[in-house]
């Protein structure tokens, strides 16, 4: 099991950039399958990027271009580097692990998740 803690959040103007950090503790952090998910008030959680054990990556059509995940499996470090940022961009960020392959931007095939870590972008 993994133990999630993400930090980065912010608030910024649109276009400007912020870059998420998601420290897991715990053993075989390379096994797993991470994404950050987002949620607004009101709205339902969504994905917003994955990526696998092998560093296969997706996006939400949303972030295309301007959104990149990333990891670091020596730091058991996830990142998500957020440039182009838009005021519908604004949210609790969340990231999340699920042991294996997750192909699909589903909250609800991750088990595990951190606390989350705001985002505000002004206009």
């Amino acid at each position: 099991q993994v133990f999630l803690v993400e930090s980065g959040g912010g608030s910024v103007q649109a276009g400007g950039s912020l870059r998420l950090s998601c420290a897991a503790s715990g053993n075989s952090y390379s096994s797993y399958s991470m994404g950050w998910f987002r949620q607004a008030p009101g709205k339902e959680r969504e994905g917003v990027a994955i990526i696998d054990n092998i560093n296969r990556a997706k996006y939400a059509d949303s972030v295309k271009g301007r959104f990149t995940i990333s990891r670091d499996n020596a730091k058991n470090t996830l990142y998500l580097q957020m440039n182009s940022l838009k005021p519908e961009d604004t949210a609790m960020y969340y990231c999340a692990a699920q042991m294996g392959w997750v192909p699909r931007l589903v909250a609800s095939e991750y088990n595990t998740w951190g606390q989350g870590t705001q985002v505000t972008v002004s206009s």
